[in-house]
């Protein structure tokens, strides 16, 4: 069983490393590319302790287009990043 979470935590984070700069994906797309349609809540736990800067969560989003949080500093900077990237007007 830890096997399973320890590679679904791996392709989560290899997912959202391929989110190109200016775009963003939902955690339920996440969830989906990693093999887990059902698991976008496990995505967003993944997320929330994720502190590897070379993993860019701020790009992770909430289905309904809201940003959803940011363990990185909160909503505002992760609403300033997607800005700066271009993913945000």
């Amino acid at each position: 069983m830890i096997d399973l979470k320890k590679k679904f935590k791996e392709q989560v984070l290899n997912v959202v490393k391929s989110i190109p700069r200016g775009r963003t994906m939902t955690y339920k797309e996440v969830a989906q590319r990693a093999g887990s349609p059902g698991a976008c809540r496990a995505v967003g736990s993944i997320m929330a302790k994720n502190f590897d800067p070379k993993v860019p969560c701020h790009r992770v989003i909430k289905s309904d287009g809201s940003l959803g949080n940011y363990n990185r500093g909160g909503i505002k900077k992760k609403m300033a990043l997607l800005r700066k990237e271009g993913a945000l007007r």
